[in-house]
């Protein structure tokens, strides 16, 4: 390993449920085919939050066995530049030592029904950066395997603004499941991260009317300069009503839920016409309970989900790379890797205080 490279490294290791610790552990060596990056921002998700506060999602229940594993080192949505690797890596991968890369959360088998039939985003074993038996980037360096899907990003663009092709790629992909049309009227709860991308993404669809709903005013105009026409909040609006009103009473097209938020699903199964589609993207940290009867037997609504951003990374780069996200205002805030727990509980406020939280390990 070049003399450049520390053999020692600060890194954030899991524990368990609330218990996240700042240790020193050795910086991994790159076996055959793998890559070494030295992590220039990893932003901090919502799923990072649940899982860091015992999501049954991640830690089980009496229904589920625990997904998320102790022992690993947070952190799958980061950017970072190619510090070592051998010629089997790099001709993988197809970058040089000194590119910059980002990587998609899941690291697919490539050998389960899913690979194997080209739908990798869904991968049996569903081993995953800063999850599930490979380490992320809340740390100085991380390994990038084989099987990784790593993709060239810019140096132009600030780290943070980098590491936000990991969600707005995923929002992208709710995006693409919606199948927007031109006439649409397309209603996207929640501007945050996600929430931003959603809006993003469906402006470049086009449709009609592109509706946002938040409870923070400040965040609606982020929705704005993300390419929203209206913006409602819930709190001081009956956004159905209001929905019902800009479509003859009729109801929206498309609803795009981006907030992990339990009240959200009802209002959008609420404000959907007939034959509208509902698209969920969030990770919810409880059950959420509903009257399956507007599904079925009141309006006929289709309901999708969507999973990771597969192959909408190229697409989220480029927006990225052209200017077309208002990225310094959606990363509002950035912190040491001492200071994760900060970077955690920012996330956590629900005060409105952040957006995109990040934290830059070599800061």
């Amino acid at each position: 390993m070049p003399q450049s490279i520390p053999s020692r490294m600060q890194a954030v290791v899991v524990h368990g449920p609330e218990d996240y610790r700042l240790e020193e552990v050795d910086v991994p060596t790159p076996d055959h085919g793998e890559l070494l990056i030295e992590v220039e921002a990893v932003g901090v998700c919502a799923s990072d939050l649940k899982c860091y506060h015992g999501a049954a999602k991640f830690w089980g229940d009496d229904n589920r066995a625990a997904w998320a594993q102790k022992g690993v080192i947070p952190g799958h949505e980061f950017v970072g530049v190619v510090v070592a690797g051998d010629r089997k890596g790099l001709d993988h991968h197809g970058v040089e030592l000194g590119d910059r890369i980002a990587c998609e959360q899941i690291v697919p088998c490539e050998e389960c029904r899913y690979c194997r039939r080209g739908q990798y985003w869904m991968c049996g074993p569903h081993d995953m950066f800063g999850f599930r038996n490979y380490n992320g980037a809340m740390a100085q360096y991380t390994l990038v395997p084989i099987n990784a899907r790593a993709h060239k990003v810019s140096h132009e663009l600030k780290p943070h603004h980098a590491a936000y092709a990991e969600p707005l790629s995923c929002a992208l992909h709710a995006v693409e499941r919606a199948s927007i049309s031109f006439g649409d009227v397309v209603v996207v709860a929640g501007c945050g991260p996600i929430g931003l991308g959603l809006i993003a993404g469906a402006r470049q669809k086009n449709p009609m009317t592109l509706v946002a709903l938040d409870l923070d005013d400040d965040k609606l105009e982020l929705g704005r300069q993300c390419g929203a026409d209206v913006t409602f909040n819930p709190a001081k609006d009956d956004v159905v009503a209001r929905i019902a009103e800009l479509t003859e009473g009729y109801g929206a097209d498309v609803y795009l839920e981006g907030t992990g938020a339990t009240p959200a699903v009802g209002q959008g199964l609420n404000l959907l016409r007939k034959l509208g589609t509902y698209v969920e993207y969030s990770v919810f940290g409880s059950d959420v309970t509903v009257d399956w009867s507007i599904i079925s037997d009141d309006k006929e609504l289709n309901v999708l989900g969507a999973h990771l951003g597969p192959h909408c990374w190229p697409a989220a780069i480029k927006l990225l790379e052209q200017g077309k996200i208002p990225v310094e205002q959606i990363c509002t805030h950035q912190v040491g890797l001492g200071e994760f727990q900060q970077a955690l509980d920012l996330v956590a406020d629900t005060s409105g205080a952040s957006v995109k939280v990040s934290i830059l390990p070599n800061k």
